[in-house]
């Protein structure tokens, strides 16, 4: 015997009671960015399958709980309509691909007037690889996310060197009970640093002579100067 098909309004109805939030508009919304896919009847009408409700449930689940951005929850559904699983929100990657902490956050050294910068080998980490080399939950990335603590490179979807070191930081707080709240406190100290580092930088961007070398210059005694300064208080 087939299952039930429902109309838009009795699918509302069976969600308000979990979702009060829940409407209309937001379910036809999901449909139109491609996570759901009901049937239509010859009078152009949605019908909603049993598994087209369960699937909207899990949408609407892993958004309130865990603040998933509709990119995310579209790879969950596609990975669990090929028969897999949908991942362990709370449960954090296993702890064997953890990269160590100094291979991430190196000390910060100064650098000479005139010293030729050493780069670094750059990272490029897919959201996957991220959470593995970090050893972070995907729920802890979503909220960092929320807060712009971290995000992918313009253009290339890609996560940086810069995204891993923040998210092993993180990870290496919460047990001295600093989370996400405490990070974006940093970030507001590193968003001043940074304008002074552009300040000091203007007159060579207007030159248009050396600025990137003076950029990363003055960028790492920033870094080197607040460290230190960091130790100094904190051995008073």
């Amino acid at each position: 015997m087939p299952s039930p098909v429902r109309s838009i309004g009795q699918v509302l109805a069976l969600l308000k009671a979990e979702f009060p939030d829940v409407s209309i508009s937001k379910i036809r919304f999901l449909e139109s960015e491609g996570l759901l896919s009901p049937e239509r009847a010859p009078s152009g009408y949605r019908r909603y399958a049993q598994v087209d409700i369960e699937r909207l449930t899990y949408i609407l689940r892993v958004q309130r709980d865990h603040y998933l951005p509709l990119k995310v929850i579209k790879d969950h559904l596609d990975e669990m309509d090929r028969g897999g699983e949908p991942p362990n929100l709370d449960a954090p990657p296993p702890a064997q691909v953890v990269l160590p902490a100094e291979e991430v956050m190196p000390e910060p050294r100064p650098v000479a007037t005139g010293q030729r910068q050493v780069s670094r080998k750059p990272i490029r980490l897919s959201r996957r690889e991220l959470l593995a080399a970090s050893g972070l939950s995907e729920a802890v990335l979503v909220e960092l996310e929320r807060l712009q603590l971290v995000f992918p490179r313009r253009g290339g979807g890609y996560y940086g060197r810069e995204a891993l070191t923040i998210c092993v930081v993180a990870r290496k707080l919460r047990p001295y009970g600093m989370d996400s709240r405490h990070l974006r406190a940093i970030k507001q100290s590193a968003e001043r640093e940074a304008g002074l580092v552009e300040q000091a930088i203007a007159p060579f961007v207007r030159r248009k002579d050396g600025a990137s070398e003076a950029a990363a210059e003055v960028t790492q005694l920033v870094i080197y100067a607040h460290a230190a300064m960091m130790h100094s208080m904190l051995e008073r």
